[in-house]
């Protein structure tokens, strides 16, 4: 690790042999060659959200949403270490050839690591859910994943949007996100503060927003207090693209151009995605800043050049060769990722269907064949898709005959195509309806191109000509199982069974077949609350906790955080709490193997600060032959005994803990959807 440990010094003794104007040349993210000291140029610009992306082929795994439903930190940390092997393989092949732009490097901006408050956000999709823990716990290992033990770091993570971010979409650039301290330690800042301290993570994007009436790529509080003096951040801070330029433009912080970059590079934001910063050499002869800041920005980005082994010769990474890129073990990763992913919500019995008693299969809907779905955002290009009808179709061979057809357009009526998949349906023992959205309907404002509100959904419902093309389905009277491809939730209840695929990845389509026809068995869980309407959420500008989330939602839940249902059966017994472990026995009683998610809360009692309902302190997945038992033990984190007060302090309070376990949250909803009951203990204080 030496190489690493000594990046600091020798990024400063690097920047104090170059003029000022090298060094701002430096702090852009197309970075210019400097001849004279052997640095070539360098586009920072990398995206790795669930694969290299943007950078032609790549293998692509699950959105970050589906990710996070498999509750699984070492395949989580297993993705970023495959990232990383891409990505430099990648790189090693651009490099040869002299490509040092965007998009061929090795700093990844991912993980998004914002918290998923509001269904109603468009980017919701390519974070890890609503809840603080399961965020922390899954970027935490990501970044490690890409960043790698070597003695160089293999990749450069970034957490982004630094702090306070989750919508809407349409008025990011002048939005002011008011956010108590008391919700900024306990909700917003718990992720990045681990990414920070325990991953190391190289890098940390700032958000569009304003957050407490301050710009978060320009705020000394946010950059200098918190993240360097606070939590001892060494990397650097990149701006979202043209988020500076916003500082004039839309925040009305400052008055010119030349302000606002003085404005963000003085409180710590080193690296500008965007044109700001190439009017930094104007902002110092205008006396707006100082030379020293803009070297100091220049040393934290040429450390992380440097921690990339970019400058040396005994980088243990530049040898991986192209081949690596697509193995075929990253392949079978992602199908895997994609079955651990997807959660059934609902199941009358139907599933899993057996091949041999199916002779004809319909697979109607916009998303049957659609690669789109498949993708999410923020994605690389596989060489080889495989779609929800195509899945099917290996699945079954010849040994059933499989229809298929659109049925409908995504968004809106098709012409003259009401009445063929009704006709199909009629013909089929059972339809595979696969509906849903795509990223052109929820997403980033600018990137997706929907009817809505620039990205962000206006509802939870299906758009009109989906529930007409299901009405018309459901009404032939034949059996249906919903195929949903989305990103977040969704108000869907009928069908005999409703499996819910996120956008699963390259070989989605192939997973989805094979957990329907029983090959394996669902083990995915919720990372977020699925609402009945947006009549039960706050207003979308209201970054308040109240009434959001499974912590604080005091309604019922279509399906609720961690929820999934199996085809096995799962007994939990002997739960016991000693020494900071909860430990419980966990028993497959069906006779298939399967896996299950053990997953453990916390509430604490009497308490004016405490959360108004529970909250996740721990989760594992384990696999369990069939009649096969485990003993499960969850070690719980000290923080998870405390409290957030209202100054944002993590203290001691109230007169006792209950701590639950099992395969699902402690809530009535649960229950009412599983049958079974949350195991739990009760802890003295």
């Amino acid at each position: 690790m030496a190489n690493i440990d000594n990046a600091a010094l020798r990024a400063k003794e690097l920047v104090a042999k170059m003029t000022l104007e090298e060094a701002v040349s430096q702090v852009s993210i197309d970075a210019a060659a400097i001849d004279h000291l052997d640095i070539p140029e360098y586009g920072w610009w990398n995206e790795a959200l669930h694969g290299v992306a943007r950078a032609g082929a790549a293998t692509v795994f699950p959105q970050a949403i589906g990710l996070a439903a498999m509750f699984d930190v070492n395949r989580q940390k297993r993705v970023g270490e495959i990232i990383a092997e891409e990505g430099r393989a990648k790189y090693n092949m651009f490099r040869s050839f002299g490509d040092r732009r965007h998009t061929r490097g090795v700093t990844y901006w991912s993980p998004n690591v914002n918290i998923f408050r509001d269904p109603r956000w468009g980017r919701g999709h390519e974070t890890y859910g609503e809840d603080p823990f399961l965020t922390t716990r899954l970027g935490v290992a990501f970044v490690k994943g890409i960043q790698g033990e070597g003695k160089y770091l293999k990749g450069a993570a970034c957490a982004k949007h630094y702090c306070v971010h989750s919508g809407p979409e349409p008025i990011r650039h002048e939005f002011n996100a008011i956010a108590s301290k008391k919700d900024m330690a306990e909700t917003y800042l718990p992720a990045f503060e681990a990414l920070v301290r325990e991953a190391k993570v190289e890098a940390v994007m700032g958000a569009y927003n304003r957050t407490n009436g301050e710009p978060c790529c320009g705020s000394e509080y946010l950059l200098k207090t918190v993240l360097r003096e606070q939590w001892g951040f060494t990397g650097h801070v990149v701006s979202d693209c043209l988020a500076i330029a916003d500082f004039h433009r839309n925040h009305k912080i400052t008055a010119t151009e030349t302000e606002s970059a003085a404005m963000a590079i003085t409180n710590g934001c080193d690296l500008n995605c965007g044109n700001m910063y190439k009017r930094l050499m104007a902002s110092y002869e205008e006396g707006l800043v100082t030379e020293a800041a803009i070297r100091e920005a220049a040393e934290h980005v040429m450390a992380t050049r440097i921690r990339l082994g970019m400058f040396d010769n005994d980088c243990e990474y530049d040898n991986i060769p192209y081949s690596q890129n697509e193995a075929p073990e990253h392949a079978r990763e992602a199908l895997e990722d994609a079955q651990r992913s997807m959660v059934l919500l609902k199941n009358d019995g139907i599933l899993p269907l057996d091949p041999k008693k199916v002779k004809t299969v319909a697979v109607i809907g916009p998303n049957a064949n659609s690669i789109a779905c498949l993708e999410g955002n923020y994605n690389g290009t596989a060489s080889e898709y495989i779609t929800f009808v195509e899945g099917v179709r290996r699945v079954l061979g010849d040994d059933a005959r499989v229809l298929h057809c659109a049925g409908c357009h995504i968004i809106k009526d098709g012409d003259g195509m009401a009445f063929e998949p009704i006709a199909m349906a009629r013909q089929a023992d059972v339809t595979i309806l696969c509906l849903g959205l795509d990223a052109s309907i929820e997403g980033e404002e600018g990137d997706a191109y929907n009817a809505f509100a620039g990205g962000d959904k206006l509802s939870l419902e299906l758009p009109d000509s989906q529930k007409e093309l299901m009405a018309n389905i459901i009404a032939t009277g034949k059996p249906v199982i919903v195929v949903l491809a989305c990103g977040s939730a969704i108000n869907i209840k009928d069908g005999n069974a409703i499996l819910d695929a996120w956008y699963p990845g390259q070989s989605g389509g192939l997973a989805a077949a094979q957990l329907i026809f029983g090959q394996v068995s669902p083990s995915g869980r919720l990372p977020l609350t699925f609402y009945n309407s947006v009549d039960e959420c706050p207003d979308f500008t209201d970054y308040s906790m109240k009434n959001r989330t499974y912590r604080y939602f005091t309604g019922t839940p279509l399906y609720p955080f961690g929820y999934g249902l199996s085809y096995a059966d799962f007994e939990y017994s002997n739960i016991a709490y000693a020494d900071g472990v909860l430990s419980v026995d966990v028993k497959n009683t069906s006779d298939i193997d399967a896996e299950e998610v053990v997953q453990a809360y916390i509430r604490v009692h009497d308490s004016q600060w405490a959360v108004e309902n529970h909250s996740l302190c721990g989760f594992e997945r384990i696999a369990l032959k069939a009649g096969e038992t485990k003993n499960v033990k969850i070690a719980i984190p000290e923080k998870a005994w405390k409290v957030v007060n209202d100054e944002g302090e993590f203290v001691t309070d109230g007169t006792g803990y209950t701590l639950y376990i099992g395969g699902g949250q402690p809530d009535k909803r649960t229950e009412e959807l599983t049958g079974k009951k949350i195991l739990s203990v009760y802890v003295a204080r």
